[in-house]
C-alpha cells in the first residue's frame, strides 16, 4: 500500500458527529456519547474507504486566534458568548458536546491516533502546516470550504467534504475546484476574500459575488493583479472598480486573515496507523467504560486493515 497522509479537521467532524447522530445511547453515569460514537464511525469509513497508512487529529488550540481578529474584527463574531483576555474567546458550543470533548482526545490517545494543535492558531493551520510539509499523497477530510486552497493535483493533495454528510461524501481535486467555481484551486484564498464569507464573518467586497470574482480573478490571475488593474482603470466594470477601491483597507488585511498558515513550528509523531493488541485492548476497555459499542469495535477494525 503506497503511503498516504489523512488530516481530519477535528471539530468538523465532531460536531457534524453530534448533530447527526441521535443522543439516544449514554454512558452509565448519563453523559452523552452521541459524538464520540459519531466520530468514530467517521474514521471507521474514512479508514476503510480511502485506506490512509498515516493519521493525524487536527485540534483547534485556538478556534478564533486574536491576531485574526485584531485583522478583521468581525471573524467568528457571532459565534463569541464569551471574550477571553488570557485564554481564547469562548465558542457557542452546546454543553452536551462540551462535555464530551475530553473523551474524544481520550479515544483518539487510545487508538493511536495522533492529536495535533498549536498555540493563537486553528486546526486550519495545522492541516495547511502538514500538508506542506508532507512527501506524498494527503487527503484532507472537513466540511469546511476554506480548505480548498490547499488543493493540488502535482502533489496530490485534495479534500475529502464532508458537507453532505458522510453517505455523500466528495473528493475535491483541481478539477472540481475549477467546475464548482471557475477558479484554480491556488486561487481560492482570493476568491474567498473578494466574496466573503457570512459563517466565517468575513464581509467580503461590497457587490462581489462568486461570479464576479470568478471572472476578475480570470482575468488578472491574483488578487493583487485585480486591485493594480483597478487602480489603472483596466479590471471588471467600472462600477467592481469603484468597489474594489473602496474595499482597499478590508483587502489590505483579508488574504492573511483567509490563507492558512503552511509553515507552524509543529511537534514530530508518530502518525502511522498500527493498532496492536495492546491498543485495541485498551481501547476496548474504554468502549465498555463509557457504552461506546460496536463503534469502536468498527474503528478498530478499519485501523487494523
Amino acid at each position: 500500500m503506497s503511503d498516504r497522509l489523512m488530516l481530519l479537521d477535528t471539530a468538523s467532524l465532531y460536531f457534524r458527529a453530534f448533530y447527526g447522530v441521535p443522543d439516544k445511547v449514554k454512558a452509565d453515569d448519563g453523559t452523552s456519547v452521541n459524538a464520540v460514537r459519531g466520530l468514530l464511525d467517521m474514521i471507521a469509513k474514512l479508514v476503510a474507504t480511502y485506506e490512509p497508512t498515516r493519521l493525524v487529529a487536527c485540534w483547534d488550540d485556538d478556534w478564533r486566534p486574536a491576531w485574526r481578529v485584531a485583522l478583521i474584527p468581525t471573524y467568528k463574531a457571532h459565534r463569541v458568548v464569551e471574550t477571553g483576555e488570557a485564554a481564547p474567546d469562548t465558542e457557542e458550543v452546546p454543553a452536551a458536546l462540551t462535555a464530551q470533548i475530553p473523551l474524544i482526545r481520550e479515544t483518539l490517545d487510545s487508538l493511536g491516533i495522533p492529536v495535533v494543535g498549536a498555540a493563537d492558531h486553528e486546526a486550519d493551520d495545522v492541516i495547511g502546516t502538514l500538508a506542506a510539509r508532507a512527501e506524498g499523497p494527503v487527503d484532507i477530510v472537513t466540511g469546511d470550504r476554506d480548505l480548498f486552497q490547499l488543493v493540488d493535483d502535482a502533489r496530490g493533495i485534495r479534500v475529502i467534504y464532508t458537507a453532505r454528510g458522510m453517505s455523500n461524501l466528495e473528493v475535491i481535486d483541481d478539477a472540481a475546484v475549477r467546475s464548482r467555481y471557475g477558479i484554480d484551486a491556488d486561487q481560492y484564498a482570493d476568491f474567498a476574500a473578494l466574496r466573503g464569507d457570512p459563517s466565517d464573518g468575513l464581509p467580503g467586497v461590497a457587490g462581489i459575488g462568486e461570479k464576479s470574482a470568478a471572472a476578475l480573478l480570470a482575468a488578472c490571475g491574483d488578487l493583487d493583479g485585480i486591485r493594480s488593474a483597478a487602480a489603472e482603470g483596466t479590471a471588471g466594470t467600472p462600477a467592481q472598480r469603484a468597489k474594489i477601491l473602496a474595499a482597499a483597507d478590508y483587502l489590505d488585511v483579508a488574504p492573511t486573515v483567509v490563507r492558512v498558515a503552511r509553515d507552524l513550528d509543529l511537534p514530530a509523531v508518530d502518525d502511522r496507523i498500527a493498532v496492536d493488541d495492546r491498543r485495541a485492548a485498551a481501547a476496548a476497555a474504554l468502549a465498555d467504560r463509557w457504552n461506546l459499542g460496536s463503534s469502536v469495535t468498527r474503528a478498530v477494525a478499519a485501523l487494523r486493515g
